[in-house]
């Protein structure tokens, strides 16, 4: 979830009255607030209402909380004459372009933060780290129209946003800060995406950096938004959420002709939804009316029909409101929920530890009475981790993920050893001896079961203390358990050891070979273990169930 910094003076002045009234309202429209300070406050807003993401966007929802400013916000949209053309070589890099002209701007530095965050944000929320849309907005007065999105030639110069030298495109993906950061979106296309104007100087080379030429200042009256990516409706949500936000300090929204259709569009969408349904799902009761005049306090434009209807108008910059039930949501928000009154459900259940959670209980108790701490690594991990940090062969069991948004999380994890050494990667500065351990789920394929592990690093650390460790922890929990020697390669030679049950190999214990602690930059020994708790007398689920 974002967290959004708000201007005391400039949330005032946009919502018309005090900090006081307006921070004692604002968890009650799905915020939490995280920080306060002298002259700001830091709030965190649910990862739908990105149009909440400005202190604009906040001013704007506050204002028909509070009653000051009720209904549907109607923004005009008149043509600059402005054309923008798209390049058909495009199609495969990065088709969508988005756009608009604001004028009569007018930002203090205040105004210019909530933008420059709103951007950002926008960033994260809508385009998925600039994949699915970038945001670029420039000073119109330093540039000349009309304007050419096209696919460059990679060896094109210009000087980047905070930097005083031309760089090539290239060298801006190896030296730009923003460049290393977003590098990955575009480094594999022969060409690369490049906004310019009739002068043929560049705006903005999306989705890495704009150009400084187009620096936006508080002397910038009119901005000039580009919005590109690779998702159509990602891009015109994001051109909608800018510029109302802008509107809402009193800019002017001018349309631009991209290939001859006009951006943005700023008009409402209708829906019909049934004040019946709602009360049904909310378990309130509601007249038409009432529905419609909750729904125009918070910003929709609303009316009653005589079928017990009410009839919706959505604004341009709701990108959450997918369904009715999400209009029934905001009813639920402006109804208030500190007025609902508490009832018992009308059917009684008890409920009971899960046979897992119980076995894990003992697992967590068994650790913690050794002396060890416990960790929650994550579930999604890299192959780099758990099999070449490792020196293990990658599983043909790995579950990979589809469409990973980092490096650093492309598989399941298939053990919990090798997340449990990058902790203590993360922690090598820390004082001697750690001792920490991890229970938790592990996917094999389509499989699902759990293994605890343990690692000790200390200067003394080896493989009598990782015995032990297995030794008690299969004691504790009845494992009828053999020890056998191990060609475990993530161990050293004669220090490790396979645990079987019935012939089975369910876990492996041992010194951790000195390549593995290179690779995890640790400087000191290693005793570790993991078992497979199927391994676990009365384990509840059979192994082959998914």
């Amino acid at each position: 979830m974002a967290v959004i910094t708000l201007n005391y003076e400039y949330l005032e002045r946009l919502v018309g009255t005090d900090k006081e009234t307006i921070l004692e309202r604002m968890p009650l429209i799905g915020s939490d607030i995280e920080r306060t300070f002298d002259d700001h406050v830091d709030v965190e807003f649910f990862p739908d209402r990105v149009d909440l993401y400005s202190t604009e966007g906040v001013a704007r929802a506050m204002r028909g909380y509070l009653g000051i400013e009720e209904g549907l916000p109607e923004y005009e949209v008149t043509p600059s004459g402005i054309a923008f053309s798209v390049d058909p070589a495009l199609a495969s890099i990065r088709p969508h372009l988005g756009s608009a002209v604001i004028r009569n701007v007018n930002l203090d530095e205040a105004g210019i933060e909530s933008l420059m965050a709103l951007q950002e944000s926008l960033h994260w929320a809508l385009g998925r780290g600039r994949r699915k849309v970038a945001i670029g907005v420039h000073d119109m007065d330093t540039v000349t129209p009309p304007f050419r999105y096209l696919a460059s030639p990679r060896d094109r110069r210009f000087v980047p946003l905070d930097f005083e030298d031309e760089l090539s495109m290239e060298e801006i993906l190896a030296e730009h800060p923003k460049g290393r950061d977003y590098a990955r979106l575009v480094e594999e296309f022969e060409r690369f995406p490049l906004i310019v104007d009739a002068n043929d100087q560049v705006l903005s080379f999306p989705p890495i950096i704009n150009g400084e030429l187009t620096r936006v200042t508080t002397g910038t009256r009119n901005i000039l938004l580009d919005c590109t990516g690779t998702d159509e409706r990602a891009v015109r949500m994001a051109a909608n959420i800018i510029c109302t936000a802008l509107a809402e300090t009193g800019a002017t929204i001018e349309s631009v002709e991209i290939d001859g259709t006009p951006y943005p569009d700023l008009s409402p969408a209708e829906r019909v939804v049934s004040a019946a349904e709602c009360v049904r799902l909310l378990g309130i009761d509601l007249t038409a009316d009432e529905m419609a005049a909750l729904l125009r306090k918070m910003r929709f434009g609303a009316e009653a029909l005589p079928d017990g209807k009410v009839r919706v108008l959505v604004p341009a910059y709701r990108a959450d409101i997918m369904h009715d039930w999400d209009i029934f949501e905001d009813v639920a928000v402006a109804y208030g929920f500190d007025t609902f009154e508490a009832a018992l459900p009308p059917t009684f259940t008890t409920g009971q530890e899960h046979p897992i959670a119980v076995l894990q209980r003992e697992i967590r108790s068994i650790f913690t009475g050794m002396g060890y701490l416990e960790v929650m690594p994550f579930t999604l991990t890299s192959e780099r981790v758990l099999y070449e940090q490792m020196r293990r062969e990658p599983s043909p069991e790995v579950l990979r993920v589809a469409k990973p948004i980092s490096e650093e999380q492309t598989v399941v994890r298939t053990e919990i050893l090798p997340l449990l050494m990058e902790i203590l990667e993360i922690n090598c500065h820390r004082e001697l001896p750690q001792r920490v351990f991890a229970t938790g789920d592990v996917i094999r394929g389509t499989h699902t079961t759990q293994t605890v592990a343990a690692v000790s690093i200390h200067p003394g650390a080896d493989f009598s203390e990782a015995y032990a460790m297995m030794e008690t922890l299969c004691r504790e929990c009845g494992v009828a358990a053999e020890f056998a020697e191990s060609k475990d390669p993530a161990f050293i030679d004669g220090r490790r050891g396979d645990v079987l049950v019935d012939g089975k190999r369910v876990g492996v214990f041992g010194e951790i070979y000195p390549d593995v602690l290179t690779a995890f930059s640790l400087e000191h020994p290693v005793a570790a273990l993991e078992l497979d708790l199927t391994a676990v007398p009365g384990y509840p689920v059979r192994p082959d169930t998914p």
